[in-house]
């Protein structure tokens, strides 16, 4: 499976990439909201994920851009953040993420979303 990982820290996106790829995904990864669409768009990833706190763009518009967007509305996005105050969970819903977790990244708890969103 295809997962697009939008993430600006170099070291979590390359710690994420390293441990989604030993799973058997394959990774792409954009480090701002705006290229993250476009990758969205050219990649057609079968999954997002994506930090919230990104620069030119950040996370919360990219999500309502992907899910208005007819191309890449039904791809799942799930919200990887350190925003972990009460009511940032729904925040992020609202915007069109279909699951949230929080940082530091717990993996087995974000394989068991990834398996939600995805259905596998």
């Amino acid at each position: 499976m295809k997962i697009l990982l939008i993430e600006d820290n170099e070291l979590n996106l390359d710690m994420l990439t390293r441990r989604l790829e030993r799973k058997g995904f394959t990774v792409i990864s954009a480090v701002d909201g705006l290229s993250g669409i476009e990758k969205a768009n050219q990649e057609k990833p079968k999954l997002i994920i994506m930090d919230l706190s990104l620069p030119i763009l950040d996370g919360w518009d990219a999500a309502k851009k992907l899910k208005a967007d007819h191309a890449t509305k039904s791809i799942p996005i799930i919200a990887l953040t350190a925003h972990a105050m009460k009511g940032d969970r729904q925040k992020a819903l609202n915007a069109g993420c279909d699951e949230y977790d929080t940082k530091p990244v717990d993996f087995d708890r974000l394989l068991g979303k990834i398996g939600k969103v995805t259905g596998t």
